[in-house]
């Protein structure tokens, strides 16, 4: 198929315009947005993270609403990481969704060194309504964990925090 030359041209400075960040993706979020790195301090009112006084999270925005979250407590006892979505509702608020798998203490230490581990238990489940401060360089939340059995029925344990998060740099 042969382009017109009109049709080259528009290609090109569509090109040049996206190599410079002139373009924005269709639905992206727009400056300063959620997109990029956070670190914040989250404190649960409810549920069985509410003895946890230093929880923190680490957030990854990204650019057409997938996320991923960490924290200082993933190892203990060992989980991955949760990863979701964001999503814009409204002038600096969004809506971020996200999962992360939880699992179970080994039965006893020789499971362990036959190469057993820490087998699925559920997940959970959090939702976070987020007002971005008017400079962009932290938010406040409010977050709702809901915790699932394997068969993804709701257990107890889940409950409400409040996060208060910076954007990490330099």
């Amino acid at each position: 198929m042969r382009l017109s030359r009109n049709c080259r041209r528009g290609l090109v400075a569509l090109a040049f315009a996206s190599l410079t960040g002139c373009v924005r993706a269709p639905g992206s979020a727009t400056a300063p947005g959620l997109v990029g790195a956070w670190r914040s301090s989250v404190q649960f009112s409810s549920g069985v993270f509410s003895p946890v006084k230093d929880l923190e999270f680490m957030y990854v925005f990204n650019l057409g609403g997938t996320m991923s979250e960490s924290s200082n407590y993933d190892a203990s006892p060992p989980a991955p990481p949760a990863y979701g979505e964001w999503r814009k509702t409204g002038a600096g608020r969004f809506e971020a969704k996200y999962t992360f798998f939880t699992t179970s203490p080994p039965t006893d230490v020789r499971t362990l060194a036959l190469g057993g581990g820490w087998p699925p238990a559920g997940s959970g489940e959090l939702t976070e309504q987020i007002v971005l401060a008017a400079d962009g360089r932290s938010y406040d939340s409010r977050l709702t964990l809901v915790l699932h059995d394997t068969a993804g029925r709701p257990i107890a344990g889940g409950g409400d925090a409040t996060v208060h998060a910076t954007r990490a740099g330099f």
